[in-house]
């Protein structure tokens, strides 16, 4: 029980840093640009957030199964197949965390006064220090609210990763996968133990989202 709660956490885990690492910036691009191509870009994005999770894994399935060009570059550069590993259960967890966010972000950036970041132009400061120093800060909060609302929703994952990961003990199981599996086997006792142990964490999270977002 505890190797799979820590293996759900380190997956979820990863799975965030990439969301935090690639939506926040990405985030703050669509806060600032306004057209066809950045509506267009948005709806790609937070379509996963609408998506059935069994079409959202089979799309998934799609572009890294060992028939695609990702596929068969992982595969020439590890040796194996890219489905059914750790790695694309993080995967699954990212994309279906990604929108999360995406928007909660891009919600804080656009609340931003722009006046702050011009005055830093007109200091001398570069995009990415305007970036890092002004824009973040000020978006810190949505930020925080936005990645734990993604750590949540990565916990949680379920379609997705059964499409391209699996549930294989010991490598690819995540507690989601445990539950439904506990209760195919008829061990109603070990998915409710599982069951609460996830209700008791998303709890935790959701009461420190709101925390956060009272101060």
């Amino acid at each position: 029980m505890l190797d799979l709660m820590l293996r759900s956490l380190l997956i979820a885990g990863l799975a965030s840093l990439a969301v935090v690492a690639v939506g926040v910036p990405f985030a703050r691009l669509l806060a600032r640009r306004r057209g066809l191509w950045a509506e267009l870009l948005s709806t790609l994005v937070l379509l996963p957030m609408i998506l059935p999770p069994t079409v959202l894994g089979y799309v998934l399935l799609l572009l890294i199964g060992r028939g695609s060009p990702v596929g068969q570059t992982w595969e020439a550069l590890t040796g194996s197949p890219l489905v059914f590993t750790p790695a694309a259960a993080v995967l699954a967890a990212f994309v279906a965390a990604l929108p999360f966010l995406v928007r909660a972000a891009q919600s804080a950036f656009e609340q931003i006064d722009p006046h702050f970041e011009d005055v830093a132009r007109t200091l001398g400061r570069t995009e990415l220090d305007i970036f890092l120093r002004v824009s973040i800060p000020l978006a810190r909060r949505g930020i925080v609210g936005g990645a734990a609302l993604a750590f949540a929703r990565a916990m949680g994952e379920f379609g997705a990763t059964a499409m391209i990961a699996g549930s294989i003990p010991g490598r690819t199981q995540t507690a989601s996968l445990a539950v439904y599996d506990a209760v195919q086997a008829g061990r109603t006792a070990d998915a409710g133990l599982i069951a609460l142990l996830l209700a008791l964490l998303s709890a935790s999270i959701l009461f420190a989202v709101g925390r956060t977002g009272a101060r």
